[in-house]
């Protein structure tokens, strides 16, 4: 390799010397001193994160995981994958650190991924992905931190389950949405029953008040014509007067109703007796 040489943008190249690392050369036209400087080599990186075997880049990455059986809390079978995305913060932990830091970050992600799918049972697995995800980041946040890297976001990319697990999981939401409508029929039926009987404990409170406010008219129209009563006749002929009243009162009550069957007084002559005399007044 020349002397001379160019590293591009948002790249690094590690320099040894005399087999110990000495340095970081980050972008911009560098140099190494020959014989006793060289530069260190990635080639088991492969592709990932890495140009012509020794440029390292320093831009976010994306490592997708192999896909991986794993066993949920509630026993069932799934193959998943995820997708990983990283970026180096640290090169040379990135590479002193640990073997070959992508196969690393897949293999411990996979760990990660298994590890908190068993804790889950599948229903939640498929209806609260991200949650998974986050764990899945959080686990893998220091493991990151000890080389070098910093994990941006992990992305749960398939979940797969076989034909008979998917049978149980349509029969179960079938159950389930028949449970809900059942209390829903529940709900709106009682719901209906507390409506009515409120409008029925409404409607007697009204006839009460209402009932209650006749009643109270009645008396004071009642009061208001006795003392009048009172005013223009003496005492005796006033009572006459009253009891009377009452009497022809009582008998429209009692025979309202045609079936029922009357019985009159033979004679009326000490009921309607009113003396008109009225108390001479004093020479």
């Amino acid at each position: 390799m020349a002397l001379i040489y160019t590293i591009p943008q948002n790249h690094v190249v590690l320099i040894k010397r005399f087999g110990r690392h000495s340095r970081v050369q980050t972008d911009g036209l560098r140099f190494k001193l020959p014989i006793i400087e060289s530069i260190k080599k990635v080639y088991d990186w492969g592709d990932t994160a890495n140009k012509r075997g020794f440029l390292i880049e320093l831009s976010e990455q994306q490592t997708d995981t192999p896909t991986r059986q794993c066993q949920t809390v509630d026993n069932v079978t799934i193959d998943a994958n995820a997708s990983i995305y990283w970026k180096i913060t640290d090169p040379v932990k990135a590479v002193y650190d640990v073997d070959v830091l992508p196969k690393s970050v897949s293999d411990v992600a996979l760990n990660a991924l298994r590890s908190n799918i068993g804790k889950l049972k599948l229903d939640q697995i498929l209806s609260e992905r991200q949650t998974l995800n986050d764990r899945i980041a959080a686990e893998l946040l220091e493991k990151g931190n000890k080389w070098g890297i910093t994990i941006t976001a992990v992305e749960i990319q398939e979940i797969n389950y076989s034909s008979e697990t998917a049978e149980a999981m349509m029969q179960e939401m079938a159950a389930e949405r028949k449970k809900r409508a059942a209390i829903a029929e529940a709900e709106g039926e009682a719901k209906a029953q507390v409506t009515k009987a409120e409008a029925e404990a409404k409607a007697i409170r009204i006839r009460a008040e209402a009932e209650a406010e006749a009643t109270q008219i009645r008396a004071e129209a009642e009061a208001y014509y006795i003392s009048k009563l009172q005013e223009n006749a003496n005492p005796s002929v006033a009572g006459s007067i009253i009891i009377s009243q009452k009497y022809i009162d009582g008998m429209q009550s009692i025979s309202k109703n045609p079936s029922d069957k009357v019985f009159l007084p033979n004679s009326f002559n000490g009921l309607f007796d009113i003396s008109t005399d009225t108390p001479k007044k004093s020479e």
